[in-house]
């Protein structure tokens, strides 16, 4: 259900949508661009964040560009830690709604 091959369908994504597409790559290779934070870093954050998401393709992606980019796996073990805390953090959180 989640194969790598399934991305090639953003061609007619692109062929469809072709301004939406076009600046939605150049906002994600802007945002990703080395800058204040690095490359590495920031590609540590997109994959906390691919982990909340639980997106499979993004943590793919940036587990893939984050050792690139010169993380090591304790780095990435770290990054699996942070975003599982978040995310804990917030179900915490939101339910003290739920408390009378």
């Amino acid at each position: 259900m989640y194969s790598m091959k399934t991305l090639e369908k953003m061609k007619a994504l692109e062929a469809n949508a072709p301004a939406a597409m076009k600046a939605f790559w150049e906002f994600d290779q802007a945002a990703l661009a080395p800058g204040a934070i690095s490359r590495k870093d920031k590609e540590l954050m997109a994959l906390a964040v691919a982990f909340t998401t639980q997106c499979p393709y993004c943590i793919g992606i940036h587990a893939e560009r984050a050792r690139e980019a010169g993380a090591s796996e304790p780095e990435i073990a770290e990054t699996v830690t942070v975003a599982a805390a978040l995310r804990a953090g917030a179900a915490i959180t939101h339910g003290t709604h739920a408390i009378a």
